[in-house]
C-alpha cells in the first residue's frame, strides 16, 4: 500500500463558473485556472499520482499545453486513474478537505461523491469529502480563493 498527499489552491475571479468536485455550483465567483481549476479535484489528482510516484498534476497537464485550456477536471482525473492501472495500482480511497468561506459546500458533497466516483469508475464509498471555513482568516476567509487537501491510499495490483 501506498499514501500520496495533494494540496492545490485557486484564485476567485468574477466571469468563470464555479467547479468543485466535477459539479457546477452556483456562486457569484468561479476559479481561476487553465482547466476549469477545479481545485478538489486538483488536490485529489496530485494526491493519487503521488502515492505512485507518477509526479503530479502540473507533469501530466501543462498549463503550457492548448489541449487542456478549459478542460473539464473530471477528464484529468479520469486519466490519473488510467495512468495508476498502468502502473499497476488500483484505489483503496480518497479523504478530501475543501476549504472555501462561501458558498456552503455541504449540500453539494453527495453529488460530488457521485461525479467523482464516476470519472474514478470506483464506488463512492471510496471517496470522503469534507469542507470548511477559516473563519474569515487568510486568503480563503477573505473570499479571495479556495484550496484544497487530500489524502489517496493506493495499493498495488497483484499479479495473476
Amino acid at each position: 500500500m501506498r499514501v500520496g498527499f495533494g494540496y492545490d489552491v485557486h484564485q476567485l475571479v468574477e466571469g468563470r463558473k464555479l467547479f468543485l468536485g466535477g459539479v457546477e455550483i452556483p456562486h457569484t465567483m468561479g476559479l481561476l485556472g487553465h482547466s476549469d481549476a477545479d481545485v478538489l479535484i486538483h488536490a485529489v489528482c496530485d494526491a493519487l499520482l503521488g502515492a505512485a510516484n507518477l509526479g503530479d498534476i502540473g507533469h501530466l497537464f501543462p498549463d503550457t499545453d492548448d489541449a487542456y485550456k478549459g478542460i473539464d477536471s473530471k477528464i484529468l482525473l479520469s486519466k490519473v486513474m488510467d495512468a495508476l492501472a498502468e502502473a499497476g495500482y488500483r484505489l483503496g480511497n480518497i479523504d478530501c478537505t475543501l476549504c472555501a468561506q462561501q458558498p456552503k459546500i455541504a449540500p453539494h458533497i453527495p453529488a460530488m461523491r457521485k461525479a467523482m466516483a464516476e470519472a474514478m469508475r470506483c464506488d463512492e464509498n471510496a471517496i470522503s469529502i469534507k469542507a470548511t471555513t477559516t473563519e474569515h482568516l487568510g486568503f480563503v476567509g477573505k473570499e479571495e480563493g479556495m484550496s484544497a487537501y487530500a489524502v489517496a491510499l493506493i495499493e498495488a495490483i497483484a499479479p495473476c
